[in-house]
C-alpha cells in the first residue's frame, strides 16, 4: 500500500511523512476515523514508509521495490504483525487469537482496505457472534514485542479496532505504551476512539482521517475503480466522503442508473402536484428492484440536503456538477427550514416501508402525494 494509492488526506499524508524524515517517530500513534475510512490504508501505507530500504530523503512515498516494500504489500513481513478483534468459528473453534487468522485477515486487508467489523467476522465465518480482541491475546502480544525486529529498522504492531480490547488486553497495551520496547511502533486503528481508556488516548499521538470531499471521492470511483462519472459522483454524495460506504453501495447496485435525472423529474413532478405523471414514474421506481429503490431514497436525501445548503448560503456547497447546478439553485427556493425536516421524514420512511418488502409503487405514490404538498409549505 502505497500512500499515493489512497485518495485526498494530503495534509495526513504529509505529516506521517516529516515524522520519518525528521526522526520524530512516535512510539504509539491513533489512527482515528470512521468505520469504511482510509485509516487502515493510512496505518499500511506508513508501515511500508517508515521501513523502506531505498527511501530517497525527500520521497514522497515508499519505493515499492524493496524486500521490505514488497512484503510489507503482501503483509507478510515478519516485522509487521497485528492484533485483530477475532472469536472462535468452525475453522478455529477455541483458543481465538489473531495469529489463528492471519491468512484470512491478509486476504481481507489486501482486497479492500476500507471494510469494518461485520464484513470481517462475516469473512471469517463468525455467523452472529460478536468479535472481541482477548484476554489471550496480551500474552501473545508481549511475547512479541519482547522480540528484536528481524530485518526492519522498525517492528510494526498494528492494533485494529482497539476500541474491541478485553480489559486484560487493554491494561496490557497501556503498560507498553508507558514502557514502550525499543524500535517498535504501535499503531491503533479505531473507528470509536471514545471507547477507549482514557489513558491510552493520552499516551498516542492522534492521526485523525477525515471522511473526502466530494470532488475527492468521485475522481478516485472514477480513475481507479473505473465506474463511470455519473455513478461515482452519485456514490460520493450518497456516502458522504467515506469509500468503504461507496464501496459497498456499488457492489450491491445492480445498474449504472441516473439517479439524479430521475430525482429531479420527480421532484418538478411533485412541485406540479401532476399525479398522472407519479404514476408513471411509480412504475419506473418499481423496476428498479428493492436494492436500488433503496440507494435511490439514499441518494434523494442527500440531494434534498444540498438543496436545502444552497438555499441557506450557496457557499455551503462548493461542489455542484453542472447537470446538478440549475436544478439545485432552483428548487432551492422550494426546500426551507419549514418543510425541510417533514420532507426528510417522508424520505426516511419510505425507505424504511421499501426496506421491508412493502409495495414499492404504494410506497412511491403515496410519498409522491406527501412531498407534494409539504413542497406547497415552503
Amino acid at each position: 500500500m502505497r500512500f499515493s494509492d489512497i485518495p485526498g488526506q494530503q495534509n495526513v499524508k504529509q505529516v506521517l511523512r516529516q515524522s520519518v524524515r525528521q526522526s520524530h517517530v512516535a512510539h504509539a500513534q491513533l489512527f482515528r476515523g470512521a468505520e469504511g475510512s482510509a485509516a487502515l490504508a493510512l496505518a499500511l501505507a506508513y508501515a511500508a514508509f517508515l521501513n523502506c530500504e531505498n527511501r530517497p530523503a525527500e520521497a514522497a512515498d515508499s519505493c515499492g521495490q524493496c524486500t521490505s516494500c514488497q512484503k510489507i504489500d503482501k503483509l507478510v513481513h515478519p516485522d509487521l504483525n497485528f492484533i485483530l478483534p477475532v472469536t472462535t468459528t468452525k475453522a478455529v473453534a477455541k483458543d481465538a487469537v489473531s495469529s489463528k487468522f492471519a491468512a484470512e485477515w491478509r486476504t481481507f486487508a489486501l482486497e479492500n482496505p476500507y471494510q469494518g467489523l461485520n464484513d470481517w467476522m462475516q469473512y471469517i465465518g463468525a455467523d452472529n457472534k460478536q468479535g472481541s480482541i482477548s484476554k489471550e491475546e496480551s500474552l501473545q502480544l508481549l511475547r512479541l514485542v519482547s522480540l528484536k525486529a528481524f530485518e526492519a529498522q522498525f517492528k510494526i504492531v498494528i492494533i485494529w479496532l482497539p476500541e474491541l480490547m478485553h480489559p486484560a488486553a487493554a491494561n496490557a497495551v497501556l503498560k507498553l505504551l508507558e514502557e514502550p520496547p525499543p524500535a517498535t511502533v504501535f499503531l491503533l486503528v479505531s473507528y470509536a476512539p471514545e471507547q477507549l481508556l482514557p489513558t491510552i488516548i493520552s499516551r498516542v499521538q492522534p492521526v485523525v482521517v477525515r471522511p473526502l470531499t466530494e470532488e475527492e471521492l468521485t475522481q478516485w470511483l472514477h480513475d481507479t475503480r473505473q465506474v463511470p462519472e455519473a455513478k461515482a459522483r452519485q456514490l460520493a454524495q450518497m456516502a458522504e466522503g467515506n469509500i468503504g460506504g461507496a464501496l459497498a453501495a456499488h457492489s450491491t447496485s445492480a445498474t449504472d442508473h441516473d439517479y439524479f435525472e430521475l430525482f429531479a423529474k420527480w421532484m418538478r413532478t411533485c412541485y406540479g402536484n401532476k399525479v398522472s405523471e407519479m404514476l408513471e414514474k411509480s412504475d419506473e421506481f418499481q423496476k428498479l428492484g428493492r436494492e436500488n429503490q433503496k440507494e435511490f431514497l439514499h441518494y434523494a436525501l442527500t440531494e434534498l440536503r444540498k438543496v436545502l445548503l444552497f438555499g441557506l448560503d450557496p457557499q455551503l456547497v462548493p461542489h455542484l456538477s453542472a447537470a446538478e447546478q440549475p436544478f439545485v439553485q432552483g428548487f432551492s427556493r422550494f426546500v426551507t427550514p419549514r418543510n425541510a425536516e417533514p420532507l426528510t421524514r417522508q424520505l426516511n420512511e419510505a425507505h424504511y416501508h421499501v426496506e421491508r418488502n412493502a409495495n414499492p409503487r404504494m410506497v412511491f405514490v403515496d410519498t409522491s402525494l406527501r412531498v407534494a404538498e409539504l413542497l406547497r409549505q415552503s
